[in-house]
């Protein structure tokens, strides 16, 4: 009986090595397809690198990001302007997305992820003025 208790621990040390293991893969793979939606449905407007095209209204998101951020408002604007709510990603590539963007694009590390559930509730949300609600989270922008 004394054998067996050291091998039951090496079972269970296994099995959580392959569940950590599974996991790490299984984040890398939604940054993936974070990174990849951004690259199809957002670059084209924002660039690859976020910068955008502040002289033709297209904002930086290197720099806009971080100041949504620090209000819920604008947690959820990201989510609720038209080229995001409006897309045909689902709220789970939404999601993805925006946990690749987040520190991709701006070094948030300490922003909480964004669910399909809080996509949802925000995407169901819309703006009736973008501009406007955008200066009301930002304002002298």
């Amino acid at each position: 009986m004394a054998r067996a208790a050291p091998r039951r621990v090496a079972r269970v040390a296994a099995t959580l090595a392959c569940c950590l293991v599974a996991a790490a893969a299984h984040a890398e793979g939604r940054l993936q397809r974070g990174q990849a939606s951004y690259m199809l449905h957002c670059s084209g407007c924002h660039l690859p690198d976020g910068s955008g095209k502040p002289a033709a209204g297209i904002p930086d998101m290197r720099l806009t990001v971080p100041q949504l951020l620090r209000s819920a408002a604008g947690r959820a604007y990201l989510v609720q302007v038209p080229g995001t709510s409006g897309s045909d990603l689902t709220d789970v590539q939404i999601a993805e997305l925006m946990n690749w963007m987040l520190p991709a694009l701006t070094a948030q590390r300490d922003a909480a992820p964004y669910t399909p559930q809080e996509v949802t509730r925000y995407r169901n949300d819309r703006l009736d003025d973008v501009a406007a609600h955008r200066a009301a989270i930002l304002p002298g922008r």
